[in-house]
């Protein structure tokens, strides 16, 4: 799992005790469903509750690469309610999982010199690496009941899954390829949202 671990923070970009409760948590909500990692978007569905510009977003990076349920294949969606918990659902058997971070080791967490320095503005990647590990060993060491609040597993049908809509046209304006889904009619024309002068 430290192997993993060691994945997710290349992936991330840096070491940090939220991207390894992310991982923690889709690692755990992978096996309370009894599922493995996904590759494809037909299978799994992850609903994060993370928000827009607070602390610890990392934790999404964590559940992407520990699930496999990422932006590009359409099967992560946020919630935006500010919370590091998610949400993994099994879509062929129509069942889900919640799993989020237990406020039991924060304090912890915020009096470490790592964080200590973050609030002093300076950047992750400028933190030696024992202090980041020692901060992200504080959750990754520790029993999951002490980091982890664990859900029961309920059904949950999945019931949004139209499937990919597949082709992608020019946009008569700018040339640049888009889904054509997302063209709009000017006129004569099909046009990227940009270039229509539509918002949406």
């Amino acid at each position: 799992m430290k192997k993993i671990l060691e994945k997710a923070f290349e992936f991330h970009g840096h070491i940090c005790w939220a991207s390894a409760v992310g991982v923690r948590a889709g690692s755990v909500a992978l096996r309370e469903l009894g599922v493995e990692r996904t590759g494809s978007s037909g299978e799994l569905h992850c609903l994060i509750e993370i928000g827009e510009n607070h602390g610890a977003q990392c934790f999404a990076d964590g559940v992407q690469y520990a699930t496999g349920c990422t932006v590009g294949k359409g099967n992560l969606e946020k919630t935006g309610w500010g919370k590091l918990a998610l949400t993994l659902i099994d879509k062929k058997k129509g069942r889900a999982v919640r799993v989020s971070y237990k406020p039991g080791r924060h304090k912890m967490i915020a009096e470490s010199s790592f964080m200590r320095k973050r609030g002093q503005g300076i950047p992750p990647t400028e933190i030696p690496k024992e202090e980041a590990w020692a901060m992200v060993d504080i959750v990754w060491d520790a029993p999951e009941t002490e980091v982890l609040i664990v859900g029961e597993v309920k059904e949950r049908a999945w019931e949004n899954d139209f499937g990919e809509i597949m082709g992608l046209a020019p946009c008569s304006q700018c040339g640049e390829m888009v889904s054509k889904v997302y063209l709009r009619v000017v006129g004569n024309s099909h046009m990227c949202i940009p270039c229509s002068g539509y918002d949406r």
